[in-house]
């Protein structure tokens, strides 16, 4: 039986310098758990088998990569022992021998798919036990720095235990590293804990494969790449570094972006080639944006879908379930929630269109808003095609407006309008003359005995 691939992606870390009480692996880079972008480079490298180890709150951190990914096995780390020790935790996973294992970190989630799948290689090119994912840095200080002679990995040394020599290496290890499947489980059960924090330490599996003549190497890929999240601090560089290469790979693939540092992402944001972003868009999860469409300054879009050739904002909100039809626009100060808009419709200034269908080519007219919730309940609102709704008008729901209609400016729609109707639903005007006067002169009088204290 062909033996698999399997990564061990430690995420039992106790994260307590997050100061937070969501587990630190779920803290979201680019709209979604760091741990999920670790488990989508691990499938994209086409790693067959996936060990999640955990610690705190395991269920919950379980129970969040589950639901996207079923197929992995968790395993849980009692005790914190050091790294090793949480590796051997997936002893099980470790015990059905597989090809390479893959050791990584959940709080790691710019590490490309491209460098796990380089480094299982390499095990079989370099004819190597041990390959570990290295980086330069001009500032090494506090990472172990990777010894080599010859070509070859010698030891991690932890920059305590370094000397002078050593400390001026800059080739820094990154945490990641490819095991050899058959000899995985044996080396790492052999990692001792002599040490001043007597924990058993992953680092050590290099010198300890070469002393059972065994070849370690270490690979190099961008610092960036391998950048780990401790802090707040870290969550927000690792945000900027995640939200810079996907800016990079979207106007690579055609997309123009006229102040690309302002334009906020999600992981799964789809944006297809000719679209203009303009500058202070924020992007939330689940949006995609058809081919030549414009999204103008100061817009956020949330579960949305933008159809080719449509304009939105400056100044809109388009939240969950808005769908917005080819050519249509949607303008300054305007939100959308749940709702499709035809083709070439029109919603140009200061409205609201929540739980409804406008049709193709319908106007609808500054201030206009869908009264569509009745303080239990949502109903839906349908305007058929080329209707015309006037400024300033209330379209309360339940509500159905015939194709081809004429809403008046300053109406309140209660009722169903058949098709090609005009409708009005205003209140009728009364005009008193000279009774502006009188008016005022009550009011004043009215200020003026509150200022004095007799009301």
């Amino acid at each position: 039986m062909e033996r698999k691939s399997l990564a061990i992606i430690l995420a039992a870390g106790e994260g307590t310098r997050m100061k937070s009480a969501l587990p630190k692996v779920l803290h979201p880079v680019g709209g979604r758990a760091m741990l999920a972008h670790v488990v989508e480079a691990v499938a994209e490298a086409g790693i067959e088998r996936t060990a999640l180890v955990v610690g705190r709150q395991s269920e919950t951190v379980a129970e969040s990569i589950r639901s996207g990914a079923p197929s992995i096995s968790v395993f849980e780390q009692g005790e914190r022992l050091g790294t090793a020790h949480a590796v051997l935790a997936a002893r099980e996973a470790l015990e059905e021998t597989p090809q390479a294992v893959l050791v990584l970190f959940g709080d790691t989630p710019l590490v490309r798919a491209e460098t796990l799948a380089r480094a299982s290689a390499a095990l079989e090119a370099e004819d190597a036990a041990v390959v570990v994912v290295g980086f330069r840095t001009p500032r090494p200080t506090g990472y172990g720095r990777l010894v080599e002679e010859d070509g070859a990995l010698v030891a991690i040394r932890e920059e305590k235990d370094a000397s002078e020599a050593e400390r001026k290496i800059d080739f820094c290890n990154g945490g990641a590293m490819a095991i050899d499947g058959r000899r995985a489980l044996s080396l790492i059960e052999a990692i001792g804990n002599d040490n001043a924090k007597g924990e058993y330490y992953l680092t050590d599996i290099v010198a300890l494969a070469r002393s059972r003549g065994a070849r370690a190497v270490a690979i190099e890929v961008d610092e960036n790449e391998l950048v780990g999240v401790n802090t707040r601090v870290e969550l927000a560089a690792a945000e900027t570094l995640w939200q810079h290469r996907r800016r990079e790979a979207l106007m690579l693939s055609g997309v123009t972006m006229t102040a690309p540092e302002t334009v906020f992402l999600a992981w799964d944001t789809e944006i297809a080639r000719d679209v203009t972003i303009e500058p202070n868009v924020v992007f939330g999860p689940a949006v995609t944006v058809g081919e030549g469409a414009t999204i103008r300054a100061f817009s956020h879009l949330e579960g949305a879908r933008v159809s080719p050739g449509a304009e939105i904002g400056p100044y809109a909100r388009l939240r969950p379930g808005a769908e917005i039809g080819k050519r249509a626009k949607v303008g300054n100060f305007c939100e959308v929630k749940k709702a499709e808009i035809g083709t070439g419709a029109k919603i140009n200034h200061l409205s609201y269109i929540g739980d409804a269908t406008v049709g193709e080519g319908v106007n609808v007219g500054a201030g206009t808003i869908t009264c569509n919730y009745d303080g239990a309940n949502k109903h839906r609102t349908e305007i058929g095609a080329h209707t015309f709704v006037g400024s300033n008008t209330s379209l309360v729901a339940p509500l159905s407006i015939g194709a081809d209609s004429y809403i008046a400016s300053g109406s309140v729609v209660t009722d169903a309008v058949p098709e090609g109707t005009l409708a009005f639903g205003r209140a009728r005007q009364v005009n008193k003359p000279g009774r502006a006067h009188d008016l005022r002169e009550r009011i004043l009088a009215t200020k003026r005995s509150k200022e004095n204290g007799n009301g």
